[in-house]
C-alpha cells in the first residue's frame, strides 16, 4: 500500500512523475497497466479498451462531442504514456455503461440523419454506476434508480441491472441541474440568446457549463455545503437553488418509478449525494407513494460511496486477462 502523503503539485504532468517515483521507491516496481477515465468517446468508442493509435484518433476526431473533456483527456493519455511507457494503457468511458439504452431513448426527437452522425443520447456517469452494480452485486432488485449527485449530477434508471434510461444527453451538461450547469432547457431559451445577445457557440457554452445551475440560481455560489447555510440563515436565492435541485432530481425519480414499474432500490452517491442529508431529505419527501422513504428499515433508499478508480482498475485487470481486448462491464 502507498504510503498517503499531500503535496501540492504544480501539474498533472508533475504528479505523474510524483507518483513514477513514489512506485518505485515504495513497491521497487511498475504498473503493468494504466486505466483512464475518459468521459466521452464519441459514436465509435462505446466499450472499455486498450489505447491505440486508432483509438487516439477516434478520441480526437470526437472533440466536438465533448470539447471540455477530450482535449484534457488526451493531453493526460500522452503525458501518462510518455512516463509510464512499458504499461498496457486501457481508456475506460463513463458512456459504455449507457450503451443498453433502447432506442426510445437514446435516439433524439430530431430528424433521423442526426442520429445516424452520433447525435444521440450517451449517457455519462458510467464508471459510478457500474461501481454501484458491482458493489450491490446479487442483491440488485430489478428495478433500480441510481442518483450520482455532486457538481455534476445525473440519474439512472435501471432494469435487471442494464441502464435503459438516464438525464445527460448527448453532453454531460443536460439532465437535472449541477453546481454550473444548467442541465435541460427549452431550446428557445438558446434561440433566445443567440438573438438577443448575439451569443455565438463559444459563449453558450461558456454560460450554460460555468455560470448556470446552482450558480445561476445563487448568484455564483454552486457549493452545495454553503448553500445549505445560506439557506438557513433566509438566504432566499440559496432556498431557490435548493429546492429546484431536489424538485429535479425527484421529479426524474417518479418518472423513471413511471417507466420502470415501481422502484425497488434508490441509491444516492456522489459528493451530495453521500454526504447531503439535507438534500436527500428534501427529494425524499414526497415519494412515499412509491415506496420510497428516507431511513426506512426496508432499506428501499440507500447511500453508497461511489468507487469509480477501483471499477476501471477492474476493467484493466480483466482486459489484461481477456489479452488486452475489449469489455462493456465486469
Amino acid at each position: 500500500m502507498l504510503l498517503q502523503q499531500q503535496r501540492k503539485l504544480e501539474s498533472q504532468s508533475d504528479a505523474l512523475q510524483k507518483l513514477s517515483q513514489v512506485l518505485v521507491q515504495q513497491h521497487h516496481a511498475r504498473p503493468c497497466a494504466v486505466g483512464h477515465r475518459v468521459v466521452h468517446g464519441g459514436p465509435h468508442l462505446r466499450t472499455h479498451q486498450r489505447i491505440t493509435g486508432d483509438v487516439r484518433r477516434q478520441l480526437h476526431d470526437a472533440l466536438h462531442f465533448a470539447p471540455l473533456h477530450i482535449p484534457p483527456a488526451l493531453a493526460l493519455i500522452d503525458e501518462a504514456t510518455q512516463i509510464f511507457g512499458d504499461a498496457a494503457h486501457f481508456a475506460c468511458f463513463d458512456t459504455a455503461f449507457h450503451a443498453t439504452l433502447p432506442p426510445r431513448a437514446a435516439q433524439l426527437a430530431i430528424p433521423r440523419r442526426y442520429a445516424d452522425a452520433g447525435v444521440i443520447r450517451y449517457g455519462f456517469h458510467g464508471l459510478s454506476y457500474e461501481s454501484l452494480v458491482t458493489q450491490i452485486g446479487a442483491a440488485l432488485p430489478s428495478r433500480a434508480v441510481f442518483a450520482h449527485l455532486g457538481n455534476g449530477s445525473s440519474m439512472c434508471a435501471l432494469l435487471d441491472g442494464r441502464s435503459v434510461d438516464t438525464s445527460m444527453g448527448l453532453t454531460p451538461t443536460g439532465g437535472i441541474p449541477m453546481g454550473t450547469r444548467c442541465g435541460d432547457l427549452d431550446p428557445g431559451v438558446l434561440l433566445y440568446l443567440m438573438r438577443a445577445e448575439r451569443l455565438d457557440a463559444d459563449a453558450l457554452e461558456t454560460l450554460l457549463n460555468r455560470h448556470s445551475g446552482l450558480a445561476g440560481y445563487a448568484d455564483g455560489e454552486s457549493d452545495m455545503q454553503a448553500l445549505e447555510t445560506r439557506a438557513t440563515a433566509g438566504d432566499a436565492q440559496a432556498s431557490l437553488a435548493l429546492d429546484a435541485f431536489a424538485s429535479a432530481v425527484r421529479k426524474t425519480i417518479g418518472g423513471y418509478a413511471a417507466l420502470l414499474g415501481g422502484i425497488d432500490l434508490l441509491v444516492f452517491t456522489g459528493g451530495i449525494g453521500e454526504h447531503s442529508a439535507e438534500v436527500r431529505r428534501r427529494v425524499c419527501d414526497g415519494l412515499a407513494f412509491v415506496g420510497l422513504v428516507e431511513n426506512d428499515p426496508t432499506g428501499k433508499v440507500r447511500v453508497l460511496h461511489t468507487e469509480e478508480e477501483r471499477q476501471i482498475a477492474r476493467h484493466c485487470r480483466a482486459l489484461l486477462q481477456a489479452g488486452e481486448g475489449s469489455a462493456r462491464s465486469v
